[in-house]
């Protein structure tokens, strides 16, 4: 590839790696006539076209969603997650030492 090529290359890269990409997830109820209606957020009104893919969910999926939503502010699940955070920071500081080769009491 000669050396023009591979700027414009990178150049294009930038392009698309600079197009800001706006998403929306939401999960609809199938209606009687094998349908959903989707309301888009008011962000995509200058859209021409959006991009659609459809996903058949678990009702159990739904369900564990709402669970870990509530699980969020949940105190023993709270302190749970600060034990593994402290575990983990103080086996990563042990490495880190290791590889100095700093010894810790």
């Amino acid at each position: 590839m000669k050396l023009q090529e591979q700027i414009d290359l990178i150049k294009t890269f930038r392009n698309f790696t600079k197009k800001q990409i706006t998403t929306f997830e939401k999960t609809y109820d199938v209606q009687k006539n094998n349908q959903i209606v989707i309301n888009l957020p008011v962000r995509f009104q200058s859209k021409k076209k959006v991009r659609v893919t459809i996903e058949d969910i678990d009702e159990t999926r739904e369900e564990k969603i709402a669970l870990l939503k509530k699980a969020v502010n949940d105190p023993i699940c709270i302190s749970d997650n600060a034990k593994i955070d402290s575990d983990f920071r103080d086996s990563e500081n042990d490495a880190v030492c290791f590889q100095l080769g700093i010894i810790r009491d």
